[in-house]
């Protein structure tokens, strides 16, 4: 073999080694094996370590014919003192990364034991606290927090968890103080005694005056405020269709009247809850359907309120006046005598004499015929629900024969009308007093 030969023999890389991969003196700088792993799980057996001592491996160098010398002559050389920093800063961060997490999980361990936040005795000042309706525990805690009241959500929702009483925490107001221990606020709010706000009850069928007195007796706010206030029907908001009037807008029902409001937050407070009956019967939408507008159906809403005694007779009543006022057999005439005591400024009642049935007033519905010009009393939500789902029926009259009971018959026929008035009714009043 001549020296040109052996110079080529002694730049040629060892089987295994990467060409390429020279060290800072232009040798291979790593003469070990590269493992590739295939995706069988094996090894490739193109990348096999000639230096490893393998019977099966099939090492084409070994078919050259060259000296046994020339075989493998640069040996393995170890790391650079670059890898070697490598590695060590990979250990180090590895480390670094173990010690932090040990570190977060005690912190997370320690947080899952604490106490939670919260102030120590009753504190100070005064906050006027409202409970609303439907509010759960956690979201009473929320306000509070929010307020100033306790330090922290979580006193709050711990205290009432250990306290069964925590579930009869009524709707209304409270006289709380700042920065309370939890326990102290929940035990303010525990107690029924503590609520604020005066509660009143309207109930149905009542005229706007006898509403106002009713509110200015169950509340601290005169009535002259009321009187004041009622005037006001964009303040205390009336819809347009009510045309300024009040009447049959304040809504019946039981009210918490907070113990900072004025007299236009009450009737607000009404108006409001009335809206709410209005769009629980689709008022708006009613109207439109059965041709006529939402204010007159708010008007035959106060119509059945005052006319009908039970629950199962409202949907009859609303269909009589529907009827009268389509019909030409009554000349849309209602004849309602309800109509004619509320154009008298009296009281509902069977008295009449033929003086009263003859006042010139439009709310006269023995006289004039079509619907009156505004509700004649306050509906509850069962008459405006009446209004606006009439039963389906021929009928064209009814008679109230045992008031009492409240029974009423209904018929399209006025011979029986008649029998119904003047028998049935007729015989029950023989052995009343209420008639």
């Amino acid at each position: 073999m001549s020296d040109e030969r052996e110079d080529q023999w002694a730049d040629r890389p060892a089987p295994g080694e990467d060409p390429d991969a020279v060290g800072d003196t232009g040798e291979h700088a790593w003469g070990g094996s590269i493992l590739a792993r295939d995706e069988r799980g094996g090894y490739d057996d193109h990348a096999h370590d000639a230096g490893y001592d393998d019977p099966d491996h099939h090492d084409p160098d070994h078919d050259h014919a060259y000296p046994e010398e020339h075989r493998n002559v640069r040996p393995r050389r170890t790391r650079s003192a670059a890898s070697c920093l490598v590695v060590l800063l990979v250990v180090g961060a590895v480390v670094a990364a173990l010690g932090f997490g040990l570190v977060a999980g005690v912190d997370k361990l320690q947080g899952a034991f604490a106490s939670a936040d919260d102030y120590a005795g009753e504190g100070t000042g005064s906050v006027v606290f409202e409970v609303k309706e439907g509010e759960t525990v956690a979201a009473i805690g929320r306000n509070l927090k929010s307020d100033g009241v306790v330090a922290s959500v979580e006193a709050f929702t711990d205290a009432a968890a250990s306290d069964p009483d925590a579930n009869s925490i009524q709707v209304g107001f409270y006289d709380l103080n700042e920065e309370m221990s939890a326990e102290s606020a929940l035990a303010v709010l525990v107690d029924p005694e503590n609520l604020l706000q005066a509660e009143v009850t309207v109930p149905e069928g009542l005229r706007v005056e006898d509403v106002l007195k009713t509110l200015a007796k169950g509340t601290e706010i005169p009535l002259a405020d009321y009187q004041a206030a009622i005037k006001r029907d964009q303040a205390i908001g009336l819809p347009a269709f009510a045309k300024g009037n009040p009447e049959g807008y304040l809504f019946p029902a039981t009210y918490a009247v907070p113990p900072n409001a004025d007299a236009v937050d009450v009737l607000s407070m009404m108006v409001e809850r009335w809206q709410q009956a209005a769009e629980e019967a689709d008022l708006v939408a009613a109207a439109e359907e059965l041709g006529y507008t939402p204010g007159e159906l708010m008007i035959i809403a106060s119509l059945v309120e005052s006319e009908a005694n039970r629950d199962e007779d409202r949907g009859k009543v609303a269909r009589v006046i529907y009827n009268r006022l389509e019909t030409d057999e009554t000349g849309g005439l209602l004849q309602i005598d309800a109509t004619v005591n509320y154009a008298l400024g009296r009281d509902l009642g069977l008295g009449l004499t033929p003086e009263d049935l003859d006042v010139d007033s439009p709310y006269n519905t023995r006289k004039f015929p079509g619907l009156p010009p505004g509700p004649i009393e306050s509906p509850g939500d069962k008459a405006i629900a009446a209004a606006t789902t009439p039963t389906e029926g021929p009928w064209l009259y009814y008679v109230t024969v045992n008031l009492d009971t409240g029974e009423t018959k209904f018929t399209d026929d006025y011979d029986e009308f008649l029998r119904f008035k003047n028998v049935e009714l007729a015989a029950y009043c023989d052995g009343s007093d209420r008639c």
